[in-house]
């Protein structure tokens, strides 16, 4: 929607008329949004992308970031692909490598990709031609086509087919291995739970491990800071996203995606309009500052539960709210330890942060 405040004159990129699109042009780059979304036209550039449902049947000359409740890309891409939506489909050749996340994710039989494969999701299906490696993380795994490389997964289930063919080594992380016959590994299938896969003498970390354990820590506390700051400033506030948290969850996470895929689209858009880059950039900088604000605020009105279930009173001091919140961040840093588990969590605590927020910012002012 933020699209729309680019003008009439811009050129249009296919989308459908089904429903009200906004779109915009910026050389040869194509920005769409709308509720439903056909791209038709082909785009020589890159394609910006978001609605509720997308199909992309026209070629795309650059590379390709769309979101959506349903995408749908049947058509080449000349570059990489970097999407998320509820359910995704891929039917044609990629140029690059492809970047997925979704509910549903599906790589058909038509489909290639001439990079790297990663795809995070519930259900995941690459049944087509991926030449470099795939890495998949999810609930189940079912690959039944030729993978050029090596495949890592780390998933609950991974079911190779009778066409799956792959050059170079599977290793799976947990989860059972459910193997057609007629399935080929060049390099051997190696199966590991946690880090049992081999004993190693222990070795001092490397340089980028000791800089994510070095930045850890301090983040933790500058998070937890943050929020005894925000309490001091505006308890009440937070006391309001804490009841949104609660009884409007989804509400929260949708307006949270929202946020997170339109904030950039509406920036890319204003840079368009003749003082759009002294905008953008002060856009982005609120989009950066507001990232933290929402975690930190669901780390509040976490904390807020937890300490209500434990003392049962339905408005605590400062310092013991302070206290809470503080626990949760340090949960939360922790549990990216876990794979997968800890970013996942931290993703839902931001996203939904995001959307309490917004609707706090919507809610109409009570009369007094």
């Amino acid at each position: 929607m933020a699209l729309a405040c680019c003008g009439s004159g811009v050129g249009a990129a296919g989308a459908g008329a089904d429903d009200p699109t906004a779109h915009a042009r910026w050389g040869s780059h194509v920005f769409v949004a709308g509720g439903t979304v056909r791209i038709h036209d082909p785009v020589t550039g890159d394609l910006f992308v978001a609605g509720g449902s997308v199909d992309i049947d026209a070629p795309i000359g650059g590379d390709l970031f769309a979101g959506g409740g349903r995408l749908r890309v049947g058509a080449p891409v000349s570059g990489a692909v970097h999407a998320a939506a509820g359910q995704l489909t891929l039917q044609g050749p990629i140029g690059g490598a492809v970047r997925v996340a979704g509910g549903q994710v599906e790589l058909t039989a038509a489909a290639e990709v001439a990079g790297n494969l990663s795809l995070a999701g519930g259900q995941l299906r690459v049944l087509g031609t991926v030449h470099g490696d795939v890495h998949a993380a999810g609930g189940r795994l079912v690959l039944d086509g030729m993978v050029g490389g090596d495949v890592v997964a780390s998933s609950g289930v991974v079911e190779l087919g009778p066409r799956a063919r792959i050059a170079g080594q599977l290793r799976q992380r947990g989860g059972a291995l459910e193997r057609d016959p007629q399935a080929q590994v060049a390099g051997g299938v190696e199966s590991w739970w946690g880090d049992s896969r081999r004993a190693q003498a222990p070795t001092a970390p490397g340089p980028r491990e000791g800089a994510r354990h070095a930045l850890g820590w301090p983040w933790t506390v500058a998070l937890a800071l943050l929020a005894a700051v925000l309490l001091a400033a505006l308890p009440r506030f937070h006391e309001r996203v804490g009841r949104t948290l609660q009884q409007q969850p989804g509400l929260s996470l949708l307006l949270g995606v929202a946020c997170v895929l339109g904030l950039p689209l509406a920036l890319a858009a204003i840079l368009l309009t003749v003082i759009g880059i002294p905008l953008a950039l002060l856009g982005a900088l609120f989009y950066l500052l507001l990232l933290p604000l929402a975690y930190v605020s669901t780390a509040i009105a976490v904390g807020d539960g937890l300490l209500r279930a434990w003392r049962g009173a339905t408005t605590a001091a400062w310092v013991w709210r302070s206290a809470a919140a503080a626990l949760v961040i340090v949960l939360l840093s922790q549990a990216v330890r876990v794979p997968w588990l800890g970013a996942t969590l931290a993703v839902l605590a931001l996203l939904a942060g995001l959307g309490a927020l917004a609707l706090q910012l919507r809610r109409q002012p009570r009369s007094h």
